[in-house]
This record gives structure tokens, sequence and C-alpha cells, in this order.
């Protein structure tokens, strides 16, 4: 499996792309056969690049759903070769996002539910400096 931190120029993050990828790399160091890097571009091309045979996608609700949709029909006429699939969340997280996470972590509220501990300790670690 390969964790693939997109880079959007368009964003501002709160962390880096190498901090995002140092996060993926602990959270998950008790899985085998898991690769984590960066990419700038169409992530269709880094699947097809990499060997990939599908992307995976996370949906939570019917807004994601729309967005999910027009790119998995992009990414397929761009290469048919590369499937999308599309996962949900347990309903216990359907709530979140990165946005919410992060406002709950800032305004110092408990996280822990929701990401990896050393997640956790970061995002504090950002909002205490």
């Amino acid at each position: 499996m390969i964790f693939v931190v997109a880079i959007n120029n368009e964003k501002k993050p709160l962390l880096s792309s190498a901090e995002r990828e140092n996060l993926i790399i602990q959270s998950t160091v008790h899985l085998t056969n898991v690769r984590v890097e960066s990419f700038d571009g169409l992530v269709v091309n880094y699947a097809k690049n990499s060997g990939a045979i599908a992307i995976i996608r996370g949906l939570r609700h019917v807004s994601d759903f729309e967005f999910e949709f027009q790119m998995a029909m992009m990414n397929y006429n761009l290469n048919p070769g590369i499937t999308s699939i599309f996962m949900m969340p347990d309903e216990k997280y359907i709530h979140l996002n990165s946005t919410i996470v992060k406002d709950v972590a800032r305004m110092g509220g408990d996280i822990t539910d929701y990401v990896p501990d050393i997640v956790r300790k970061v995002l504090l670690a950002k909002y205490k400096a």
C-alpha cells in the first residue's frame, strides 16, 4: 500500500508534506508493505508510474461523493487501468474532517479518539507554539 501525500500549492497546510509523511510512517509502523511518498501532480499518473492498480478514497457524506465521483471519472478517462475504490468510515467518524479535528485541538479539546497518538502530540505541540 502506498500512502500519497498530495502537494497542493493552493492550500496552506498546518503541517509540511515532510511532517505529514513522517506522521503517516509513524502511524503505520505496525503494518507491513507500506510506503509513504509526497507527490505534486495528478495522483492517477503517480498510480500508473508506481505500478498501482487502484486509488482508495474515503467518503463521509453525499458532498464527498459528488467530488470523488467526478475525480474517479476523470481518472478513468486519463487511465482506465486504474480503478477507484471508495470506503466509508465507521459511523462514529462520519462527522470528522481535518479542519474540525484541528479546531478542537487548537481550542484544547480532546482528540484522542480521532487521531493516532503521535498525531495528537504533534497537533498539540503546534498549537502551543
